[in-house]
């Protein structure tokens, strides 16, 4: 609960559905709680769904401190085709017969994408260079050096149904779950692109506890105050 002495502050467990921005998000929390200073602990692709943390008031204080926490996510890889984005909201770039995607020819591939790897940054990312965003200099088809970054990844399950193979990771901060995709689609021979990508936990916030597009729009701005995660909370990422 927050103090009504003090203005509202807290985190928002969100869970986005497809097709709209992590902006989209802040403003839709924005317009119920009628609130300006509301942000978020990182970035969800508009093709992607699930946990999105929302930081409200005070809270967005603890944005830099949250953004390094491990996430876990599931989704899934579609071989045959590499896009520009690496995602499937991207333009077709390259194609190849699928790969085999028997058990044992995955268990040798996903040994160089899993625990401490060096992954590319795709090059339609937010990351900066030089002050710019990459997706924008991607956009105007501006020669780039490719960005890498150590990342930590562990693959908790995976299921393979040709073309395709599902997947659960958990991996550090920053990770590109579009870079794993599109990598292990050249190990394997052929390429790949990410067709499916849900986020299931932060830390220890989970997509279970949060609340659907529908059902904010639908409460009432106090029932939606009632759901803010005292910034404490914060301490268990």
């Amino acid at each position: 609960m927050n103090n009504p002495t003090q203005p509202p502050s807290g985190l928002f467990l969100f869970d986005k559905p497809k097709g709209i921005t992590s902006h989209d998000a802040v403003d839709l929390l924005r317009r119920k709680l009628f609130i300006k200073k509301i942000g978020h602990t990182g970035t969800l692709d508009p093709m992607a769904t699930g946990l999105l943390i929302l930081l409200v008031g005070a809270a967005t204080s603890a944005q830099a401190g949250m953004q390094g926490s491990a996430k876990v996510y599931g989704g899934t890889i579609l071989f045959g085709a590499e896009t520009d984005t690496w995602d499937a909201e991207g333009k077709i770039t390259a194609e190849a017969p699928p790969p085999p995607l028997d058990e044992k020819t995955l268990e040798e591939a996903i040994k160089s994408f899993d625990g401490k790897i060096i992954q590319q940054v795709p090059p339609y990312s937010a990351v900066r260079l030089n002050g710019r965003h990459m997706y924008k200099m991607a956009r105007r088809n501006e020669v780039m050096p490719e960005v890498k970054r150590e990342v930590e990844v562990r693959w908790l399950s995976r299921a393979a149904r040709p073309p395709a193979l599902d997947f659960e990771i958990e991996c550090s901060g920053g990770t590109y779950i579009r870079s794993i995709a599109c990598e292990l689609g050249r190990k394997l021979g052929s390429r790949a692109h990410l067709c499916a990508l849900r986020r299931l936990s932060i830390g220890a916030f989970s997509v279970k506890d949060a609340v659907t597009a529908a059902e904010l729009q639908a409460m009432p701005s106090a029932a939606a105050l009632a759901k803010l995660t005292p910034l404490p909370g914060a301490a268990r990422v």
